[in-house]
């Protein structure tokens, strides 16, 4: 009985935490562009491979 009465405060803390954590990151823009992140890997940024630089490979 009494390892809970430790527990319960220390679990109630670490969830209050977590919600500090999310609110934060929800207000510092972390969730504004969901679409960039799978739109940026297809995109091609390099020209195409010369013949001197494929033989050096």
């Amino acid at each position: 009985m009494s390892g809970l009465l430790a527990l319960i405060p220390i679990a109630l803390f670490l969830g209050a935490l977590g919600l500090v954590a999310f609110l934060w990151s929800l207000r510092s823009g972390q969730y504004e562009d969901m679409e960039g992140a799978a739109h940026r890997i297809l995109d091609d940024d390099e020209g195409p491979i010369s013949e001197e630089k494929q033989k050096s490979e």
